[in-house]
């Protein structure tokens, strides 16, 4: 059974959303990639259209709460965002846990194109951070 790797930010929406797909694209079938938030706001459109734009369709994910994926535990949970690193609930056991912190696109200001243009940001932000860690802890554990 392939390792999975849970991405736990606040609502569930972009940055979680983001880091799925990205992770799904990415490393093919090495891993499950899932995502869920400690309290689910639903698929943020935005994020959406700046994957697509990156080629990576997450059109189909949907926004769960972090209750609906601890079990079976997975290897690795990972949180996106500073809110969800403080309310994640304790997870024991053998699941690794990182921190890493993006901004929040959904609360970008100003125009449609500047708000898309941090969408995109933040996108290819969470694609380095994965591809960073695919090369060093994503192949080692």
């Amino acid at each position: 059974m392939k390792p999975a790797v849970l991405f736990l930010c606040t609502g569930n929406s972009c940055r979680s959303q983001m880091a799925e797909g990205w992770l799904r694209q990415l490393a093919g079938s090495r891993f499950e990639a899932l995502s869920a938030g400690t309290n689910p706001m639903g698929l943020n459109p935005r994020a959406v259209s700046a994957m697509a734009e990156a080629g990576v369709d997450i059109s189909r994910q949907q926004s769960k709460h972090v209750n609906a994926v601890l079990l079976p535990l997975p290897e690795y949970v990972i949180t996106v965002c500073d809110r969800a690193k403080e309310t994640c609930p304790t997870i024991s056991g053998r699941a690794a846990t990182l921190h890493w912190s993006f901004d929040d696109p959904a609360e970008a200001q100003g125009s449609d194109e500047d708000r898309a243009r941090v969408f995109r940001r933040v996108r290819d932000e969470i694609a380095k951070k994965i591809r960073d860690w695919l090369k060093t802890e994503g192949g080692s554990r």
